[in-house]
């Protein structure tokens, strides 16, 4: 047997507290578990009453599978409980946190915890996302097309352009380039969704605006005519729950364009008599911050993007206080929509000497929790957010710093981080299986569990460019990303055309947001068929839902992965080694035993023997397994 110090394993999981969405004043049991014939005498869970931190004796419940578990009954009054285990055999005594088993008393940054009266979105970490870039991804209409001159912004005319042209670059359209796509489009693609494994979409900004990708609004409170208008909004949603298919929409409340109707610069689309640049008076004013020579605060100094400021207790009716506030009006009838994609939310009510972030993002929650308790809030951020994710301000960030960067590194591609420092990009890097399984197992582990169920784990988006546009990679290595992708907690989200293998370039931002290829000869099926293939995996294996996750294996430049439940699993391996190589992972760790039945889910080859030992396998080069296993 391997270490039996690997098979121990608790989380916040239903198959290890009996409520993991508790309310206050509730009683829940705590589980943990470790392999029979362990040396285990006793097992301890440390916590904090009333500040006061506790010892208290776990109960032996049950044997069930090979494991042995211990439980521990706790009434819940605080707003949560942050614990770990301690473990005795004869002569040691272990500490076990959500990252790992030390002999050394552990502080409490990798605790267990439990949220109280925290209102989870349960649905998304059964999700498949889907992100479309509306404007490129489907002409539902013609008729509302914007047409080649049909109005300026910025003094640059608009464009019309051929679905089938490349997207021009910034100097030449200045963001002015339309193809077409509107939300009817959307809606015609619903049994496309359906058959590639989708469950929910995420659509960029869809509100009245000038540009290409909207997120300098004109007016937060009326869908883009071009878009098809409010009526569009309302029949896709319909349409999309008829199909049992959610929706989220993505929104900047950080900042406006200069041509929104309350600041309106130009007077291009409003009177200039409407707004709070050419009007000192203007009620508006106070939603942005100006100095006595009207200059304004803009976003990184993007002087199209003049930033909000939360010290207005109006601008906080306007946006999420009031009933007909932006965030409830889209969450109401006859809307509906499921949750809302926050772009930049890391700097929402940040500048400089006011730092209300903490008191902006709570009063947005309650908002938006009071209308629909089950909306998604998911906030942009590249970086490590932990801040942000405690259950009381977001439900998840884009999972660029857990998921996008460490694969897409692993796999061969320079950290983007990176690539915009000179010194930086001078270094030689290697960044092996154990440098990637550090970087997500020791995110995940300051998460709550029911916070890392939300995760929104993505790939690429409409502001990076596109994995298969950015470096040189076979199939198999490209499967490899995508593989690690599914089996990461949380949702995996397909950026539209990447199972489609989407054409773009790697020059600008420009070059991920291509208009989807519709024309069936175009798409490459080998990446269609990948992306179904976990997809329903996902939906059908609650190990990839709601099971628990570990790192098997993870040396030189091969990883695997488990998702595990008490009698199911799915595991990868990825090797992004340049040769074959035989390795034996520790499957059994999991209750994965000599009895239990493996099924690679892609129909591949594999020589593998399954015994005491684990799994021992030959793994070709830069080759990825996904088994699916009955424990």
């Amino acid at each position: 047997m391997n270490n039996w110090l690997d098979t121990i394993y608790s989380n916040g999981s239903k198959y290890f507290v009996s409520n993991p969405n508790p309310k206050k004043g509730e009683t829940v049991q705590i589980k943990i578990r470790v392999i029979e014939n362990s040396p285990v005498e006793g097992v301890v869970i440390v916590f904090k009453r009333n500040g006061i931190q506790v010892f208290e004796e776990m109960e032996l419940l049950e044997t069930k599978n090979g494991f042995i578990y211990y439980a521990y009954s706790v009434q819940l009054f605080e707003k949560e409980i942050s614990y770990h285990f301690m473990i005795a055999t004869k002569d040691k005594i272990y500490h076990y946190n959500q990252l790992e088993a030390t002999q050394y008393y552990p502080g409490e940054q990798y605790n267990f915890r439990i949220l109280i009266n925290y209102e989870q979105p349960t649905w998304v970490r059964d999700a498949v996302f889907y992100q479309i870039f509306p404007e490129r991804f489907c002409n539902g209409n013609e008729a509302n097309d914007v047409q080649s001159g049909e109005y300026s912004f910025d003094g640059h005319p608009t464009i019309k352009m051929d679905w089938d042209a490349e997207p021009q670059d910034y100097e030449q359209s200045h963001c002015l380039d339309f193809f077409g796509g509107d939300l009817e489009g959307v809606m015609q693609k619903i049994p496309y969704f359906k058959k590639l494994g989708v469950t929910a979409l995420y659509i960029n900004p869809i509100f009245y605006a000038a540009t290409v990708h909207k997120y300098d609004c004109l007016d937060y409170f009326m869908v883009d005519p071009h878009f098809g208008g409010d009526k569009a909004l309302i029949a896709l949603v319909e349409e999309l729950h008829k199909n049992g298919m959610k929706i989220i929409i993505d929104v900047s409340i950080n900042h406006t364009g200069t041509a929104n109707k309350w600041f309106n610069k130009d007077g291009e689309f409003f009177d200039k008599s409407v707004g709070a640049f050419n009007n000192k008076d203007a009620k508006e004013r106070e939603y942005y911050i100006f100095d006595e020579n009207n200059k304004y605060h803009a976003w990184l100094n993007v002087e199209t993007l003049p930033t909000l400021t939360y010290t207005s207790k109006a601008l906080r009716e306007k946006i999420y206080d009031s009933e007909d506030s932006l965030v409830k009006k889209w969450l109401k009838p006859p809307f509906n929509i499921d949750g809302w994609r926050f772009d930049v939310a890391d700097t929402l009510a940040r500048q400089d000497e006011v730092q209300l972030h903490h008191e902006v993002w709570p009063e947005i929650r309650k908002s938006i929790k009071e209308v629909n308790k089950e909306a998604y809030i998911l906030g942009e951020d590249w970086t490590d957010c932990e801040e942000f994710l405690k259950g009381d301000e977001w439900d998840s960030s884009m999972n660029y710093f857990g998921c996008a960067r460490p694969i897409r590194e692993f796999i061969g591609e320079w950290d983007v981080y990176n690539k915009r420092t000179e010194s930086l990009r001078k270094a030689e890097l290697d960044i092996t299986a154990d440098i990637f399984a550090n970087r997500v197992t020791r995110y995940l582990a300051k998460l709550p569990t029911v916070i890392q169920e939300n995760q929104f784990n993505l790939l690429d988006s409409h502001d990076i460019t596109r994995l298969h546009n950015s470096i040189e990679l076979p199939f198999e290595k490209y499967r490899g990303a995508i593989a690690l992708q599914y089996m990461l907690p949380g949702s995996p989200s397909i950026y539209y055309g990447d199972e489609v293998k989407i054409d773009g370039h790697n020059r600008n931002v420009e070059g991920c947001r291509y208009p989807m290829p519709w024309n069936e000869s175009k798409h490459n099926m080998d990446y269609f068929n990948l992306y179904q293939t976990l997809s329903e995996l996902k939906k059908s294996n609650e190990a990839l839902s709601d099971g628990g996750f570990k790192v098997l294996y993870a040396n030189e430049h091969i990883v695997s992965l488990v998702r595990f439940t008490e009698d199911k699993a799915v595991f990868n391996i990825t090797s992004v080694e340049k040769e074959i190589k035989k390795i034996v992972i520790p499957v059994n760790v999991v209750g994965i035993t000599e009895k239990s039945k493996l099924t690679e889910v892609f129909g591949k080859q594999a020589n593998y023997n399954l015994n005491a030992n684990g799994l021992e396998i030959e793994v070709p080069a830069e080759m990825t397994y996904v088994f699916e296993v009955q424990i």
